[in-house]
């Protein structure tokens, strides 16, 4: 029973770490963004990325499983939600397992929360 727990855990920390390369670095995944986002007057794509890089506002309420793969953020006076989902490497179905990389291709979307 030990053994399961022990993987979960590393499961737990594994995922977020995953994501965190992904939003921070660019790493891991592709980002997407919405019609609605590439729309706006002034949107400026690296000022996007580093928006995303600098979000740290996790807490239980909007992220009650610890993966760090949903958020929002405000800019250029428009609000907007980012999220990340896990697919298979044809990016036609959800991952199997998205604690594993090589198993999983990672999406990051920003959208206007008006799109939600």
């Amino acid at each position: 029973m030990r053994a399961v727990a022990e993987v979960a855990v590393q499961r737990a920390e594994v995922i977020p770490r995953l994501n965190d390369a992904l939003r921070k670095q660019g790493v891991g995944g592709t980002m997407m963004v919405t019609r609605g986002i590439l729309a706006i007057t002034g949107y400026n794509m690296p000022e996007l990325t580093e928006a995303l890089a600098a979000y740290d506002a996790f807490d239980a309420d909007n992220e009650p499983h610890g993966e760090r793969d949903l958020g929002d953020v405000t800019l250029w006076g428009q609000d907007m939600l980012w999220s990340i989902s896990y697919y298979d490497n044809d990016l036609r179905y959800g991952s199997d397992d998205p604690a594993d990389a090589d198993v999983t291709k990672r999406v990051l979307s920003v959208m206007l929360t008006s799109e939600w």
